[in-house]
């Protein structure tokens, strides 16, 4: 055989490749491009993002050319590739050995060679290249494949009919779910913030986001004994000294106790009348206002919505018996989502003193306690408690008292300081074994 023929036989199988490794780029890169990215895309005019995405809501016919594609050049590989080059394999091999076994050797030779060519330049590389850049790749081969795909017609339509066929019987469905939830969203900017694409302070704001659904009002509301508010027999000496000691922005006013509520007062109400010197008696003055009351079972988010839809930014909790139990803001709850760009004013529920030991008030919220500590669920916290607190007293069954602890996840939650029956600090440190 000629040289001529030999180039002719490599121009061939290199043609082979070529195609084959085309197939393998549109088969990728259709079904790793991301919907996300197309969309934006296609929003800004492109209409071969356009294409690809409408390839993606109906794929049946486009994966039908390319098995069709990377079948028939596997064939023709077979027919012609190792045939055509065991002769030329043969010339070569003859030189160290020219026994008995030439033929097949040369054949072995040429198979391995023309398997090796195809495994590297049709599958591997043009499948990372599709990886790599899917949505790059897809709209770039998405006007030939619709040629493919035009020209196969008939092929395309009678494989494609039998597969819809054969997945009905086994109720499978053909249609790819693209559902995008909250915690997709979630582990997108996780990984955005691994890969360096997002701020970690903006996934920390998006995770947070998340949670607002699944956060009840408890989980951000100063509890009932921290609440500082005025009596309507409060006298101004009192209002004076309370002010200057509790820099609030706003505080609730009561007829006797907490649990009668008439209203709030503004700082900014009170502040001119101290300067001007006018009187302070809550009586007297009409300075008053009325407060939003809001259930213990609100989520944070829906709690967000009262305070829109009463344009107040400033609200007291109540349980099931109407008993006052806590106090937010809407700074509490964007504090939540802000972290320390919110609230910096704020004491930390959680100082960290070393790798393996944390100090935490007793009224951190668990969520904060579980992004801290990395524990991925907490018994029984759905329905039974909100706080760090909670947790160890449903764990313990009892009123603890100082040096008390629980073992949970490898990490020793001991109480340290107690306040008339509440649990202000807890200790936690990592532990070996859990009890």
């Amino acid at each position: 055989m000629s040289v001529g023929d030999l180039l002719t036989h490599v121009f061939f199988l290199l043609l082979l490749i070529i195609i084959s490794g085309f197939f393998s780029i549109s088969e990728i890169s259709l079904a790793a491009s991301r919907k996300i990215k197309l969309r934006l895309l296609a929003n800004e005019g492109n209409a071969k993002a356009q294409e690809v995405l409408a390839l993606q809501e109906n794929p049946g016919n486009f994966f039908t050319v390319i098995q069709i594609g990377q079948n028939a050049v596997a064939i023709m590989a077979g027919i012609v590739g190792e045939s055509a080059l065991s002769p030329y394999v043969a010339t070569l091999v003859s030189v160290i050995y020219n026994g008995p076994m030439l033929g097949t050797w040369s054949f072995l030779l040429s198979f391995l060679l023309v398997t090796a060519s195809f495994v590297m330049f049709s599958d591997l590389i043009p499948k990372r290249l599709a990886m790599a850049r899917p949505e790059k790749q897809a709209m770039a081969v998405v006007k030939p494949m619709k040629f493919c795909m035009l020209v196969f017609a008939p092929l395309v339509w009678l494989f494609s009919s039998m597969a819809n066929l054969i997945l009905r019987l086994m109720r499978v469905p053909q249609v790819r779910e693209e559902e995008i939830t909250g915690d997709d969203i979630v582990a997108l900017a996780e990984a955005g913030a691994q890969g360096g694409g997002v701020l970690q302070q903006e996934q920390y704001m998006i995770r947070n986001v998340f949670e607002m659904d699944s956060r009840i009002v408890p989980s951000a509301m100063t509890p009932r004994e921290s609440i500082v508010y005025f009596s309507l027999n409060e006298t101004e000496e009192n209002i004076r000294q309370k002010i200057a000691e509790f820099p609030h922005g706003k505080f609730p006013v009561c007829q006797d106790t907490l649990d009668h509520v008439i209203g709030y007062v503004d700082s900014k109400d009170i502040l001119p009348r101290i300067l001007q010197g006018k009187d302070l008696s809550l009586r007297t003055a009409p300075i008053v206002r009325k407060v939003l009351v809001l259930p213990d079972t609100l989520t944070l988010f829906e709690a967000l919505e009262q305070f829109r839809a009463a344009k107040e930014d400033f609200s007291l909790v109540v349980n099931e018996y109407a008993l006052v139990v806590g106090l937010l803001s809407l700074q509490d709850v964007m504090s939540t989502v802000m972290g320390d760009l919110v609230g910096s004013l704020q004491e930390e529920w959680i100082v960290k003193r070393d790798d393996h030991s944390w100090l935490m008030d007793g009224m951190t919220p668990i969520e904060e306690v579980m992004a801290a500590l990395t524990i991925k669920e907490f018994e029984g916290f759905e329905n039974n408690y909100e706080t760090m607190a909670g947790f160890i007293m449903y764990k313990l069954r009892k009123v603890p008292r100082p040096t008390d602890f629980v073992l949970y996840e490898g990490y020793k939650f001991e109480v340290v300081d107690i306040d008339n029956y509440r649990i202000d600090q807890v200790l936690v440190t990592r532990h070996e074994e859990e009890k």
